[in-house]
């Protein structure tokens, strides 16, 4: 039974969340949330959401190009995705499907606004860069679909990949700056442009398996991702916290930079949640001897 237009749309909506590419067949029962939802909502078992993800994507070689065209024009329009998204949500209400039925996944359902997840750290020409060889590769493959339609989908592939990073070392330090311990939970309400999730080994130096690895990032306010980018700050393998030469004698006379870097508020060591996954080492001795400011 062909898929109807709303659920192909939140089928578009879940790839925000889930990477259908870590599911097959055998293991789409595991998918997270919306998935198992969507399939009981729709009658239609996991593996079928797990496979319209990747015809919408384009990873499928004998999806539809209109199904890649809408995911293409959608994705590079956050207003129109959360507008279709919320009329979704809307008639389901009036329907009597609830949110346990059909959770609102996205957030959006009261006043909030769709915002990708650490979109600052990528530059344009470095997306553009990254995707040369991918691009060639799709125009002799598919070939039937327009060529700027797939550098458009494919460049949103790449900023919903970093949207689901981000997401993810978000979750892993519970929305905290692993460096002050700031949190964006405030008034009862997550504020989420308060921290940023980055990477430790940066996106355009990593593969595209690092890119997306979120023992490869940090939570953290915009003040201490600047200095750890820069170098000014590093951690080791303890994750012990140091600072390039120089700065800690700046601090001495430069109230301002004490007030944002001394300690408080930096702590000796990193700050993570029992629970957390701990960064990887080899982005960590990355960091230290590419980018710290050894000297």
């Amino acid at each position: 039974m062909n898929f109807v237009p709303s659920e192909v749309v939140l089928s578009l909506c879940a790839s925000l969340l889930v990477d259908h590419s870590r599911f097959g067949s055998g293991s789409a029962h595991r998918a997270g949330m919306p998935v198992q939802h969507l399939a009981r909502l729709f009658k239609r078992p996991p593996t079928s959401f797990i496979a319209k993800m990747a015809n919408l994507d384009g990873s499928r070689s004998n999806g539809g190009r209109h199904e890649v065209e809408v995911a293409a024009r959608m994705l590079s329009d956050s207003e129109l995705l959360q507008d279709i998204y919320l009329r979704i949500l809307r008639s389901a209400r009036l329907h009597g499907i609830d949110e346990v039925a059909l959770p609102d996944f996205l957030g959006l359902e009261h006043g909030e606004v769709l915002w990708l997840a650490g979109q600052e750290e990528l530059v344009e020409s470095e997306i553009e860069k990254s995707l040369e060889l991918t691009l060639e590769k799709w125009s002799k493959v598919r070939d039937d679909i327009p060529i700027e339609t797939t550098q458009r989908l494919l460049t949103s592939t790449v900023r919903v990949g970093q949207h689901r990073f981000a997401e993810g070392v978000l979750r892993n330090h519970q929305h905290r700056c692993v460096f002050c311990g700031l949190s964006a939970n405030i008034g009862g309400r997550r504020r989420p442009r308060l921290l940023t999730a980055s990477h430790i080994k940066p996106w355009r130096d990593s593969t595209g398996r690092e890119r997306l690895d979120h023992r490869n990032g940090f939570t953290a306010c915009p003040t201490h991702d600047v200095a750890f980018d820069t170098g000014l700050i590093t951690v080791d393998k303890e994750l012990n916290l140091h600072y390039a030469p120089g700065v800690e004698n700046e601090m001495l006379t430069e109230g301002p930079l004490r007030a944002a870097l001394g300690k408080p508020p930096l702590t000796d060591r990193l700050i993570l949640p029992d629970a957390a996954d701990r960064p990887d080492i080899a982005y960590l001795d990355w960091h230290r001897t590419q980018i710290y400011i050894a000297s």
